[in-house]
């Protein structure tokens, strides 16, 4: 496949380097030749010295004959623009790296439809999405996000105190938008049915809406929940996207952020968070704040190092989790030497997401569910889905054992019934044992 990417930053680099080895060919622009100079000897690829924007540079660089272009750089507009010249000059698909809401969100106007991109990526949205859903559910064994984070899937152990403890699930009054998809009990693990009873012990996967999953959460773990405090360090587009993934889910959020104006500026748009002025590193203001009562701490400013640092700082001072947001692998191994609980990468999740658009499947495969006993697939359901498409489910010849776990359609998410139907551009999230793959890829392929 022939690529062409526009900007040699970390996340377009990035690109090159998980992309050149699959063996697609890779053409890199950027206008700093001493950039692509150090990318050419360490890569196999084609660079060519150039702006993005420019329909010559575009026709130079081969995107008129290209798969895929991917607009890259740290700046939306220019990924916006290039990416809608490369698809006009007759590129086959185009992607673009957006950091703000006002696109991403299609706010007022939807930029991808009205520019002619086929998508539009947003990697602090979805790094945000994953550091919410760790500081939810801190005990939780996994968590995953379907749909742009309106499904999450979380396995977690019940407690003995636990109301859904002895109690059939067919009697459990769980959340309409919720049903529990595989238990795990001692060395066993199994789908359950309605008649199955969750006892003290079992590691339980949930799935359904985000938004009442605390709720559910509870039945199983009533110890879970409550208002929990969390600092956040840093006023850049990731800590904004975070903080926003954290209104009205139970948490007192309070934001550093060194630069007066930037603070001035956040206090606006950001009303229910605290403020705070002050530079955490080179001062006393975690002490003050009394870092050591926060459930957590994540360190989210553009500079790396300072992450680590102040996360680091953090957690030897007593917050009980320390999370920091990190570009490259070069500090990953260091994480656990240092203390800090986890780490997450704004550009590994933006060359995933882009592997994965790639891929062009509309069924693709998540990970294992309780040890290997299903897989977990997101189903975008196309147009052509003539076996699936307005069709009972109960009517509908599954591979047996099959769930359809949720079904995300606009702005709402719910847990189908058997009369209930499937519509074209549904995001379908169902669960199948692992050998049944290629048979969902029949059915929903149209």
């Amino acid at each position: 496949m022939n690529i062409v990417i526009c900007g040699a930053g970390e996340v377009g680099r990035h690109s090159a380097e998980v992309l050149s080895p699959a063996g697609h060919n890779i053409t890199l622009i950027d206008q700093d030749p001493k950039r692509l100079a150090e990318i050419d000897e360490a890569m196999d690829i084609r660079s060519l010295v150039g702006n993005g924007t420019q329909a010559d540079v575009l026709l130079e660089a081969g995107t008129s004959k290209a798969d895929l272009f991917i607009g890259a750089t740290n700046i939306d507009e220019i990924n916006l623009l290039a990416a809608s010249i490369a698809t006009a000059v007759g590129c086959e698909r185009s992607i673009a790296r957006v950091h703000h809401s006002a696109y991403y969100e299609a706010k007022g106007l939807n930029y991808a439809d009205h520019l002619g991109i086929d998508h539009l990526v947003c990697p602090e949205f979805t790094t945000a999405q994953a550091i919410a859903a760790t500081l939810r559910s801190p005990g939780s064994h996994a968590v995953e996000n379907f749909a742009k984070g309106a499904i999450e899937m979380q396995s977690i152990t019940v407690s003995e105190n636990a109301k859904a403890a002895g109690v059939a699930l067919k009697d459990l009054k769980l959340p309409a938008s919720t049903l529990v998809a595989a238990v795990e009990r001692s060395d066993d693990a199994f789908l359950p049915v309605a008649d199955t009873k969750v006892m003290a012990g079992d590691i339980v996967t949930l799935i359904g809406e985000s938004k009442t999953f605390e709720k559910t959460i509870k039945l199983f773990k009533p110890e879970a929940g409550g208002r929990l405090k969390v600092m956040v360090m840093g006023g850049s587009t990731q800590g904004v996207w975070l903080c926003r993934e954290l209104r009205n889910r139970n948490f007192a959020v309070r934001l550093f952020v060194q630069r007066v104006h930037r603070a001035q500026e956040l206090a606006e748009k950001l009303p229910w968070v605290t403020l705070i002025n002050g530079d955490v590193i080179n001062s006393d203001i975690l002490l003050d704040e009394r870092v050591d009562q926060v459930d957590a701490f994540v360190a989210c400013t553009d500079d790396e190092e300072t992450n680590i640092l102040a996360a680091a700082r953090a957690k030897s001072m007593g917050a009980k989790s320390a999370i920091a947001v990190l570009q490259r692998p070069t500090y990953l191994h260091l994480i656990g030497h240092i203390g800090l609980d986890h780490a997450f990468s704004p550009r590994s999740t933006a060359v995933n997401e882009i592997e994965r658009l790639l891929s062009g499947e509309s069924v693709r495969q998540l990970a294992p569910l309780a040890e290997g006993i299903a897989d977990v697939y997101e189903i975008r359901v196309p147009s052509l889905a003539k076996k699936v498409i307005g069709i009972p489910l109960k009517d509908v010849e599954f591979p047996a054992r099959t769930i359809i776990a949720a079904i995300s359609r606009g702005e709402t998410v719910f847990v189908p019934g058997a009369d209930d139907t499937i519509k074209p551009g549904d995001m379908v999230v169902v669960i199948a044992p692992s050998e049944c793959g290629r048979e969902l890829k029949k059915i929903f392929g149209g």
